[in-house]
Parts: structure tokens; sequence; C-alpha cells
């Protein structure tokens, strides 16, 4: 089956082609015609897998059929964080530039000037809000936001808003939409406390699962075991041996992120670092070079390990092991992206090593380790090499999961 299709309108049609895709993916073959329906749904799925479209499709369709488009906003779709929900807004303004659709992307960290565009983006009627928790509750505080008309609500990332302990303000957000309202919620988890929540707030939804808790099939995974100590000389080889121009490196904290942009700067890499200390424009500037492949080298904390579309990554380093397995799904979800191929690599010391046993408990197998790695002593412990040539990805002898 093709977007063309589905029911959605030829102006929605030219704004897919504009991306250069004619097939859905999974999810959005199953999301698209139950969300035409007016029906709830729960999506289920790892990143990577094109739930933003399996929603922004069908909801723009929506809103073009709406009598009173432009009056009020009809659409909200609310995010854990910034990148996301500017991300998201970015999506919409593609899809939706060969029709009268309007959105606006919500949220915090700017200044007066983007809180004021903001503010008349929902009192002249935007279709579609992209906010995020507390700052949509600061426009609201202040009198002139008014959501009963809104008649689809969208979380996205669920799971990690609520996480992030936004469950509360999102409540208080619900308690003021209609309750006749049509509720998507999409989650790279169904955890327990999902379940319960989407109860609360959903009528009789549609379950849409992807089997959420392992990397995508084309992550060539593999784990570096080394001292913590000898990390950054690590990491320096694998950056120096290989030839690779869109690099990713997770680290768990702002400190050491810090660290590491200054210390490779120190030794010639084209590299920048991303964490909340900056401001939201500088943040946005880095990610669209990053993302335009002008900058080879990122590093940066969880902050941007969901949510980001960005493709084409060769190669993306875990330096250090993440506390939650779900985040190690999420920080190797930024390579091989949408049936792409790519590689992840883990650096282990011993201290973590408890770590990548519960990753592995997790998505059921046991990660390659790479030759050089102190574990190498052990060879009962190696995985199976890939088989195959030697293409660019399998040079760090990573193995791809079926």
């Amino acid at each position: 089956m093709r977007f063309k299709d589905y029911p959605l309108d030829p102006a929605i049609l030219e704004g897919i082609s504009s991306f250069g895709f004619e097939e859905p993916t999974d999810i959005q073959k199953a999301c698209i015609p139950l969300i035409l329906e007016g029906k709830d749904v729960i999506g289920c799925a790892q990143t990577g897998t094109g739930k933003t479209w399996a929603y922004t499709l069908p909801v723009i369709q929506q809103a073009l059929t709406r009598k009173d488009r432009g009056k009020h906003p009809s659409v909200l779709i609310l995010a854990p964080t910034r990148e996301l929900a500017i991300q998201i807004d970015q999506q919409f303004e593609g899809l939706t530039y060969y029709c009268d659709v309007s959105s606006m992307a919500i949220y915090g960290g700017g200044d007066a000037i983007e809180f004021e565009q903001q503010k008349q983006a929902i009192l002249k009627g935007a279709d579609i809000l992209i906010a995020t928790p507390g700052r949509l509750l600061s426009h609201i505080n202040l009198g002139y936001t008014h959501l009963e008309k809104i008649s689809v609500l969208i979380l996205d990332e669920a799971d990690r808003m609520l996480d992030m302990g936004f469950k509360e303000d999102i409540m208080r957000i619900i308690n003021r939409l209609a309750k006749n309202r049509q509720t998507l919620l999409f989650s790279a988890t169904m955890a327990p406390e999902i379940r319960r929540f989407a109860k609360k707030i959903m009528n009789y939804p549609e379950e849409i699962d992807f089997e959420v808790s392992k990397p995508a099939e084309g992550v060539l995974q593999a784990v570096y075991i080394t001292t913590e100590r000898n990390k950054t000389s690590v990491l320096k080889k694998l950056l120096k041996d290989q030839d690779l121009d869109h690099v990713l490196i997770f680290s768990a904290t702002k400190k050491s992120v810090k660290e590491l942009e200054r210390e490779f700067k120190r030794m010639g890499f084209p590299v920048q670092a991303i964490h909340s200390d900056l401001t939201q424009p500088e943040r946005n500037e880095i990610l669209r070079k990053f993302k335009s492949k002008k900058l080879p080298i990122l590093v940066a904390t969880d902050v941007i390990s969901r949510g980001i579309d960005i493709d084409d990554i060769d190669l993306v380093i875990n330096y250090n092991v993440p506390q939650d397995p779900e985040d190690y799904v999420h920080r190797v979800g930024r390579t091989a992206r949408a049936k792409k191929s790519g590689v992840a690599i883990t650096l282990v010391s011993p201290e973590e090593s408890y770590k990548l046993k519960k990753i592995e408990r997790l998505i059921g197998y046991t990660i390659y380790r790479m030759p050089g790695s102190e574990e190498e002593k052990e060879p009962e412990k190696r995985a199976r090499k890939p088989r195959g040539g030697a293409t660019k990805s399998q040079r760090y002898k990573g193995r791809r999961q079926k």
C-alpha cells in the first residue's frame, strides 16, 4: 500500500512527495486508518520507525476538513523536550507546505520575543500546537489559552514525559480539554504505569505494538571493555581509525560532555557538545550543523537520545553505559534509522558490567565484544563475528542483530 492509497488530500500527498517517500512504514500502515476513523490509539514502537508521520498525516487531514479551521487550535501535541517539539513542528511545516494548515511549537528556554510569538499563535488560532507541558501551562495560567475546542490530543514519548515527572502537569492540561476528544498516545515502552495512565485518559483505545525493547535490525552493535581512565584514549582511537563524517557520542553527565568536547577540540577533532547550559538558539544551531553534516562529531547528554530525526549517522558511541537499559535502545536508535544500517559501540568499564548485563537481558542476546578490549582474554565469552564482505560498518566488527 502506498500513501496515495489513503484518503489524504492531494496537498498532503504533495508534501509527502517532497520528502521523497512513497510507501508507509509498518506503524504508519497500522495507525493511519485507525486515526482517520477517529479511534483512540496507543502506538508502541521503537525510535526510527516513522511514528511521527503515523499521527501527523491523519491529523493534518482532519484539520483540513474542519469548518472552523484557523479560528482556534484543534490539535494539541504534548512532547517531553524542546528539541522534540521543534522536530515535530518541522515535520508539520514540511507536510503542510502545500495546504492551509498552521502549526506552532510551544516550548521554554527562549527569549521574550519567542514567548510573544507563541502567544500570538495561540490567540490567532494556529491549527496545531506542539508543546512541552510546562510552557503550555505558563500560557494557560496567563488566561488567554483556551483548549476546550481541542478535538485531538497526542502524547508523544509518553513514557519519557512520565519519567521526567510531567504526569501532574499533563493531567492539569487534560482536565481543560473536552471529554469527547480523540486521544493518541505514543510510547517506546508499554510499562504498567503507561497502561494505567492510558486507561485514565483514553476511551477503548486500539493498541499497536511493535516490540519496542530491541534495537533496530540494521544496528551493528559492539562493546569495548576498558577501564574508566582509558575510555578517552579508546574513543580517540575509534575516531582516528575510521573514515566517518557523522558521529554521535553520548555521555551521562553535562560535566563529562563538556570535558570530552574540550579534550577532543584540543586534539584537533571537529566536535561540538550539546547540553542544558546552552541557550535554545545555540542548541538549535548546533543541531542544524550536525544534521547538515557541517559538524562531523556531536557529543551529547541524553537530552537528544529520543525524538531528534537525524538520518545517516554512521556511528553512535556510548561513552558510558546508560543506567536504564531502555535508554540504551534509544541511544543506539539514533543510527540505522528508517531501515538503514549503522554502528553502535559502547565503552564498558568493569564497574559498569552489571549495567551491560541488564541491557543484554532486555534485548535478549549478547552484544559482540570488540577485539582488543580487555574481555578478549576470555574467549568463551566472545560472540560470533559477522559474516560477509568488509563494509564500512563491519570494519568495527560489530554484529547485526536479527
